[in-house]
């Protein structure tokens, strides 16, 4: 098979011709979703409630259902196929409906969020807000499958899985919510996030249109159609242009975070003091900042972040500035999981600590003195005693004589061998002499044989 025969094949599985309705067709379906009255407009104020809904319980399942319900995609897409075949009547409709969408969708959305108890930010709400240069790709590929799905005999699941990858909805339910709570950060990210959906849609369908050679509409003016296609091509750079920036700074942000990483896992190993909490801040147009909590041994904070610092060059993190957080962290720590920590800590530290006591206790009820240290002494003060041994034994005390009431008890004795007599008096003296010295409640003195006690 030559190169000529696989070309060939290659086109033929690509070449959509087979598979298009006719433009007539795709027209009607396009101008039908343009409309923007009764039951559409009730359709996207429901979609809208069910978006904010899901946005405020932050329940992704809810704010997808919500994008297939919207109507949302019908004005944009009319707005492509406007300026593709020149019919500007159908522009003006189409803009005219989609800016009523936006507007009941932003008055519906505030609504909401005034009346509504939850008024914190979720992570939907969050993710809204910074839109990038991937938006605007997730908006062209999308529009652009929406072109060739209308286009097509067999539409399957496309425009519901554009509506979904495109995300028109949400964004709208978060200029809601920056109106609501009057944040402008809020406000302005998301509308900016809608506009880029709305223009690389209607850009992507624009030139689906032209690839598809769909004939435009007869019009008088051929300049008017050619300064419609100038400010198309306009607004979309202008459009894209903040998009570059915002991609920019997150792709930055992002490798700040790498190298901070890389600089904590490499230098802040202490062997008493380990790091538990990292806290980046990082910021375009100033020092960003890493904060360092640690539990252990307290390091001398001064030295500590200065010698740090002259270590942040080789991780391209000159200028950043670090702060560290030690000592009772209790008071000082804010990060929850980093008081988490402490807290277990502490709770096996105390007890391990009660381990270490009750041990201790049995402990200081034995004889700590070692015999040969004291021999001496009690040979002055006994001359005939030789040898000592000092230990503590375990012993059975039967109450009553009968074998249930069998207890326990310890005695401190001290074996000693001795060279003579060993009267009873002078062995009672000697454990008075004893459990004074070793500072015991009494000690028994046993005598033993000279084999018997290991020397």
């Amino acid at each position: 098979m030559d190169a000529k025969s696989i070309m060939d094949s290659v086109k033929k599985y690509f070449s959509p011709s087979e598979f298009l309705v006719s433009q007539a067709e795709a027209e009607a379906s396009i101008r039908e979703g343009v409309t923007f009255r009764g039951t559409n407009i009730i359709i996207l104020v429901i979609a809208i409630f069910i978006a904010s809904l899901g946005l405020n319980t932050n329940s992704t399942a809810v704010v997808i259902g919500a994008m297939l319900i919207s109507p949302l995609m019908g004005p944009i897409i009319g707005l492509g196929l406007a300026v593709g075949i020149q019919d500007f009547a159908l522009l003006k409709r189409s803009g005219r409906n989609l800016v009523a969408a936006t507007l009941f969708s932003i008055i519906t959305s505030t609504i909401y969020f005034l009346i509504s108890p939850v008024a914190e930010g979720h992570s939907e709400l969050l993710a809204r807000t910074s839109p990038t240069i991937y938006d605007v790709l997730i908006g062209f590929f999308g529009g652009a499958a929406g072109i060739v799905a209308l286009a097509s005999r067999s539409k399957g699941n496309v425009i519901p899985g554009v509506a979904i990858a495109t995300a028109l909805m949400p964004p709208l339910c978060t200029v809601g919510y920056g109106v609501a709570t009057m944040q402008p950060h809020y406000f302005l990210g998301a509308l900016y996030l809608f506009l880029i959906n709305s223009v690389f849609i209607g850009l992507s369908t624009f030139i689906g249109v032209k690839l598809l050679k769909y004939k435009p509409v007869t019009d008088p003016n051929p300049q008017r159609a050619r300064t419609v296609k100038r400010w198309v091509y306009i607004v979309a750079i202008l459009t894209l242009i903040p998009s570059i920036f915002l991609t920019y700074n997150m792709l930055r942000e992002n490798r700040f975070s790498l190298d901070v990483n890389n600089f904590v896992e490499k230098e802040c190993h202490w062997p008493e003091t380990s790091v538990v909490s990292v806290n980046t801040n990082w910021h375009s147009n100033r020092p960003s900042e890493i904060s360092l909590t640690l539990i252990g041994r307290t390091m001398p904070r001064d030295s500590l972040v200065q010698a740090l610092t002259s270590r942040l060059g080789y991780y391209n993190l000159s200028g950043t500035k670090i702060a560290i957080l030690q000592g009772d962290m209790t008071d000082g720590v804010k990060n929850a999981d980093a008081r988490d920590i402490y807290q277990t800590t502490q709770s096996m530290l105390a007890s391990k600590q009660a381990a270490i006591d009750s041990l201790q206790t049995v402990i200081d009820g034995g004889i700590h003195t070692p015999a040969g240290d004291m021999l001496p002494e009690v040979h002055a003060a006994f001359p005939g005693v030789r040898d000592m041994g000092l230990t503590r034994v375990a012993v059975a005390l039967n109450v009553a004589d009968s074998v249930r009431n069998v207890s326990t008890d310890t005695l401190n004795v001290a074996l000693v061998t001795v060279e003579g007599g060993f009267p009873a008096q002078e062995r009672a003296r000697l454990e008075r002499y004893l459990a004074a010295r070793l500072k015991l409640k009494s000690v028994s003195v046993v005598v033993m044989p000279s084999a018997d006690l290991p020397r």
